[in-house]
């Protein structure tokens, strides 16, 4: 039995250090690599471009071969070989750092196994963490509070809320009998701030998770979608789904979900910045160093830059995820992989005959296609047969009258109607449903309702308030009713012409 356990620790140690973050730390040049990692990244310095940190990690370099530290006491090596940029390709490639693209720069920041591993070192380097009262308070309140949220029971809750309010009434009855407020020494203040800190250590390392997290999955959405294993429908889909509840595709996305539900009311977080205000001008704070200060004063932004890190994630996920599946190019792509596939077998046949630092020769223009033979004479231009004769229309002229029938207003024989109808009217305003209902059904169409009510409005009308029905008409003998606001028109209004 025990050596099953044994080998089973074992296999889970080994495990452990394949992982980077114990691979950085348990490396040959770990002190460098923390060092040079904890100086150029901080946490009002997430990312930096790869030319500046290409050009400081090159200084740090020089001025520590320089000072004598490239060996150590015993005559090892201490330094690593190489140039700055070299170097961050090889953390990049051990997974220490991450090369991205932000808006037009190409920037460096540090992966969620490389703040691991700061923060395991800072903590090793700094004040040992002690057994305190604070860190067993807040041992016993989560415990406490995981098991209220576990235990349905409302009996047992209704109890621990009236022992709270009893606590605080006593509380609120010793301030008022004796005016005094408990202080606390400044010791213990101390002790509590340090708790503090070493809690807040530990949030740069959980956001970059949730990071690199949501960008695993985009990378594995991006490329299921280029493999097109599956129907499109389906991959539209279910990624597309994914794309929207990216937060909840991971372990460490639905964590953050619930994280953000406490950090992201604006009032807890002015609430933060008032409290870190009135501990930072109390005077134990002084027993502290000033990178303890500035790290306690900066707990607020800490929280704001992760979580600004993880949604800005999110979005670019979603983007990203969205824009696949919409260009979506199967034939495309494929053709791209072969160019690549192509590219990378001539690398490899050139490779084995080539000489260090041996130039190539660039393709300057593009090669002209070899075409042996063009024809000299075109085809015949005229058809093989004359075209099929047009069809008989027969009687066009009632094709035209019913062509006519559905065609606009008759605006001249609608004004030659209503002419007559107003000078039968002797002066006397007219009602527009009137002239309408007495017109012939040759021009009682609908659509000569509007050439009517056009007319009305350019000789001068005047609305009545009421509403006017009328029975219209069509070319097909079909009749409709309609309804519109009552209308009436001077008798004596002149109007123009209609073509």
């Amino acid at each position: 039995m025990s050596d099953t356990r044994v080998e089973a620790a074992y296999a889970g140690a080994l495990a452990a250090f394949k992982n980077p973050m114990l691979d950085l730390l348990h490396g040959r040049f770990a002190p460098f690599v923390v060092a040079v990692l904890s100086v150029t990244f901080t946490s009002e310095r997430a990312a930096v471009p790869v030319v500046d940190a290409h050009a400081e990690i090159g200084d740090m370099l020089d001025r520590l071969r320089a000072t004598g530290h490239a060996e150590g006491e015993s005559g090892e090596v201490m330094l690593p070989v190489g140039t700055a940029r070299e170097l961050c390709r090889q953390w990049v490639r051990a997974g220490w750092l991450l090369r991205q693209i932000e808006g037009e720069d190409e920037v460096y920041r540090l992966s969620a196994h490389a703040v691991g591993a700061l923060e395991i070192a800072g903590r090793a380097s700094g004040s040992r963490a002690r057994v305190s009262e604070s860190r067993v308070r807040t041992l016993l309140e989560a415990v406490e509070r995981l098991a209220l949220d576990a235990d349905p029971d409302v009996l047992t809750r209704v109890a621990r809320l009236t022992e709270e309010i009893a606590e605080r009434r006593a509380e609120i009855a010793h301030l008022d009998r004796t005016g005094i407020v408990d202080t606390v020494d400044d010791d213990t203040l101390l002790e509590q701030a340090e708790n503090i800190l070493h809690l807040t250590r530990e949030l740069p390392a959980d956001f970059a998770r949730v990071v690199e997290s949501i960008r695993a999955m985009q990378r594995d959405v991006v490329t299921d979608l280029r493999q097109d294993v599956r129907p499109a429908g389906e991959v539209l889909r279910e990624y597309l789904q994914r794309g929207k509840d990216v937060m909840a595709s991971t372990p460490e996305g639905k964590a953050f979900a619930g994280a953000l539900r406490m950090v992201g009311d604006p009032r807890r977080l002015d609430d933060l910045a008032a409290n870190l205000h009135t501990v930072l001008r109390h005077r134990f704070t002084q027993a502290m160093g000033p990178p303890e200060r500035a790290e306690l004063a900066a707990v607020g932004r800490r929280i704001e830059t992760g979580v600004a890190e993880v949604l800005a994630a999110q979005q670019t996920a979603s983007h990203v995820i969205t824009t696949q599946v919409r260009t979506h190019d199967p034939a495309r792509d494929r053709q791209v992989d072969d160019l690549l596939r192509d590219v990378m077998v001539g690398f490899q046949a050139w490779m084995p005959s080539s000489r260090p630092a041996e130039s190539v020769e660039p393709l300057r223009r593009l090669p002209v296609a070899d075409l042996a033979h063009l024809r000299q004479s075109v085809g015949e231009l005229r058809p093989p047969e004359p075209p099929a004769p047009l069809a008989d229309w027969g009687d066009v002229e009632s094709a035209v009258e019913d062509t006519k029938a559905w065609g606009g207003p008759g605006y001249r024989a609608i004004e030659a109607h209503l002419d007559a109808y107003v000078a039968a009217r002797a002066g006397e305003p007219v009602d527009v449903a009137e002239v309408f209902a007495a017109a012939p059904e040759e021009i009682r169409r609908p659509v000569d309702l509007l050439g009517l009510l056009e007319i009305a409005h350019r000789r001068g009308m005047d609305e009545t308030g009421e509403i006017s029905t009328i029975e219209a008409v069509r070319a097909d003998g079909v009749r409709r009713r309609f309804a519109f606001g009552g209308v009436r028109m001077k008798a004596d209004g002149e109007g123009n012409d209609v073509e």
